[in-house]
């Protein structure tokens, strides 16, 4: 059965982009699965048609089939798979026709040299570009989280202190501009090498990625963390560092660095380089617990003021009102 291609924009009409889900690794795919649902809702739901890159995973079919698995069980109506393994199949026409019509592309874990140094700059990695520029969104777990961006930590050691050629930086996919991604960040002690990279390249801010945990960016550059982490942004715009004359591996001077570290709920502006507001929406399920502590704590006042009234009387004044009662009581049955 073919199905209709989305409309192009008419002239003089722009685009709209979708959204990008950056994802730490090791995302709940039991439980609640929060960071998956807001994919799969983004995605279309169930009119979604998602294609699933297992490029960067060494399981060989086996990730693909995790996720295809996966996101069927989430209620979307169509998920393809793919995993072009050398540039050739990169640039195959027939494979990259399979993005012609999806609502989302979702790139597993794995190695993001492998992912990028097979898809940049082929048939396919345009593609990928293009869809997300006309509203398809585009999610990476791990290794597929560090290759959204146009810079990508290829690979480096692990420690908290920032030395010099502790990491490499290449080319990412180019999907989010002017920042370099981290991923398992907390978890595999990678504030180090990232604190390094932005002290060689300040142009760039700094973003590393809990596990559990994701950054999710609106087409106008607003990033919403979601998950059990946090997301680690590193702003070196003031930054003063001896990184351009330090040798061999020894550690790095690094100074003047903003650093914010935000949790679930909270926003960052990567264009502005702000934090703004949290967005703590409030669920059915947290509007009915409110519900019902106002009702608790409406029916403890009740109780605190029936119980308080008349306790500060004293004895003669309650015997006062107990004789002015009787005296009423007298006075209209006389009548």
């Amino acid at each position: 059965m073919l199905r209709a291609m989305p409309a192009a924009p008419s002239p003089g009409q722009a685009a709209r982009a979708g959204h990008l889900l950056i994802i730490g690794g090791a995302e709940d795919k039991l439980r609640q699965r929060q960071i998956l649902a807001r994919f799969v809702t983004l995605a279309g739901g169930a009119e979604a048609r998602v294609v699933v890159i297992s490029t960067a995973s060494s399981l060989g079919d086996e990730a693909t089939e995790l996720y295809l698995s996966l996101f069927k069980q989430m209620g979307i109506g169509e998920v393809r798979g793919m995993r072009p393994l050398v540039r050739d199949d990169a640039n195959d026409r027939r494979l990259v026709s399979m993005l012609d019509d999806a609502t989302a592309v979702f790139m597993t874990g794995g190695n993001q040299l492998r992912l990028s140094s097979v898809i940049s700059g082929t048939l396919l990695g345009r593609a990928i570009v293009e869809r997300h520029r006309h509203g398809a969104i585009v999610a990476g777990t791990s290794a597929g989280a560090s290759a959204i961006a146009s810079h990508m930590v290829a690979f480096g050691t692990s420690g908290a202190t920032p030395k010099q050629r502790m990491t490499q930086m290449s080319a990412g996919l180019g999907l989010l501009p002017g920042v370099l991604i981290d991923q398992h960040f907390e978890q595999r002690n990678r504030f180090g090498r990232l604190l390094a990279l932005v002290a060689q390249s300040p142009a760039l801010l700094g973003m590393g990625i809990d596990e559990d945990t994701a950054a999710l960016v609106s087409p106008k550059g607003i990033m919403e963390v979601l998950g059990k982490g946090s997301v680690t942004v590193l702003d070196p715009a003031n930054i003063r560092t001896d990184a351009y004359e330090v040798k061999r591996h020894r550690p790095i001077m690094v100074s003047g660095v903003i650093l914010h570290s935000l949790p679930s709920g909270y926003r960052f502006d990567l264009r502005r380089r702000k934090l703004m507001a949290p967005l703590r929406p409030v669920s059915a399920t947290d509007r009915e617990l409110a519900s019902i502590q106002a009702a608790m704590n409406r029916t403890r006042k009740l109780i605190r003021s029936i119980a308080a009234e008349g306790a500060d009387d004293t004895a003669p004044e309650r015997a006062r009102r107990r004789r002015a009662l009787r005296a009423r009581r007298v006075e209209e049955a006389s009548e």
